[in-house]
């Protein structure tokens, strides 16, 4: 056997359930056709980039400077992009950004990663809540940490603050966020924020040092019905922002975002350094130069999230018909459906029988759940529900 280190053969020869699932998924479309299969497995968005998009990248391979265009910029980004993102985020959120703060990133996942080896010491932990997204104990473990988990609030999928603050301690480095939330759709609301926020002010004096607060939000430009998403760093100034235009712009495949160190932050300096450092280390430096300038250009652009709200409706009115319980999605292309037995895993393979492709909630740290990524046609969302009718009938005969 070769000489490797063993957690890397362990996460290279191991898919995540998701990306097994849509791997099945590409196999069951060959064998059946594409109109066949009710695939819900990858967050992979339906809806294309905005016009402003292509228009833009267009515009620049036409006008720029070649040798500019495709060159290394600074490490942490395009001086003009830094700029423009802040520009934006103070005329959205109201709240006052350096584009020094700023760190330019390849997606959320280079995001997290660098921010997670730039705060983390060999076994300082990290709370994260139930339901998550699998990748974080990756990234978390990757960077030396200990994730530490918070089971869910299943009726509202908001912070169970009881467990919460019993699982703080003296070795807790950082809380972690994802709100709008993968897998659930649910938004914290400014009450949850405002109390996280006091409780980690609190924790943070006792303790004697600085609980980090890292906020996920790839999915903050997607939200249903007028739900407002609180800026973090308004309510907890030593807050670490990650983003990604992955779903806002339709992106995922360009790999382009950012980290934002609150201006506000203790130590700011030290942190975004130590942020920098790491990403360094971790050989991310100078995300793509196309895209940096593409995404500051379009920044206040989204994609049609119509198309998300028009299938969320359609599945959760269809899935509660049918006896589901379902808390109805706030946001993301998520939705978070109890499974009608209790083995969530058994019941997500039983539903492969029907060519629906679901993914089982244990492994977002809830069982007894499982997610349905709705970023797809809207036929195939409506078509999907005489599927589903299978499956519960299945189980309720």
């Amino acid at each position: 056997m070769a000489n490797v280190n063993k957690r890397a053969l362990d996460l290279g020869t191991q898919r995540s359930v998701i990306r097994e699932l849509f791997e099945f998924g590409k196999k069951r479309i060959a064998e059946v056709g594409p109109e066949n299969v009710f695939d819900f497995s990858i967050g992979n968005p339906s809806v294309p980039a905005p016009e402003s998009v292509n228009e833009t990248a267009i515009r620049l391979l036409q006008e720029m400077d070649p040798v500019l265009l495709h060159g290394y910029t600074s490490a942490q980004g395009d001086m003009d992009v830094r700029r423009r993102i802040a520009e934006s985020i103070e005329r959205t959120q109201g709240f006052k950004v350096s584009p020094d703060s700023l760190y330019i990133s390849t997606g959320a996942a280079g995001a997290l990663c660098g921010c997670l080896n730039g705060l983390l010491n060999p076994g300082e932990e990290v709370i994260v809540f139930a339901p998550y997204f699998p990748e974080y104990k990756v990234f978390i473990e990757g960077a030396g940490g200990q994730m530490q988990l918070i089971p869910a609030d299943i009726e509202h999928f908001q912070i169970d603050f009881d467990r919460f603050e019993e699982a703080l301690g003296p070795n807790t480095k950082a809380v972690l966020i994802n709100s709008p939330n993968n897998p659930s759709g649910a938004v914290y609301s400014e009450e949850t924020i405002r109390r996280l926020a006091q409780v980690l002010e609190q924790k943070s004096a006792q303790y004697g040092h600085v609980i980090y607060l890292l906020s996920d939000e790839p999915y903050r430009a997607i939200a249903f019905d007028g739900v407002q998403i609180p800026w973090v760093p308004s309510y907890y100034p030593n807050t670490i922002v990650c983003y990604s235009w992955s779903k806002a712009l339709s992106l995922p495949g360009e790999r382009l975002g950012y980290v934002l160190v609150s201006d506000e932050m203790e130590d700011h300096d030290e942190v975004y350094a130590a942020i920098a450092g790491a990403t360094r280390s971790l050989g991310y430096v100078s995300a793509p130069s196309l895209f940096q300038r593409v995404c500051a250009l379009c920044v206040d652009d989204t994609s049609d999230i119509s198309v998300y709200e028009t299938n969320r409706n359609i599945l959760v009115g269809g899935l509660r018909d049918l006896g589901f319980t379902c808390v109805e999605p706030q946001g993301t292309f998520y939705m978070f459906p109890r499974t009608l037995i209790p083995d969530d895993v058994e019941f997500c393979e039983k539903a492969k029988d029907f060519d629906l492709l679901i993914v089982p909630g244990a492994g977002f740290g809830c069982a007894g759940h499982c997610r349905i990524s709705y970023c797809v046609p809207t036929e195939r969302a409506e078509r999907s529900l005489e599927a589903f009718a299978k499956l519960a009938a299945y189980y309720q005969k």
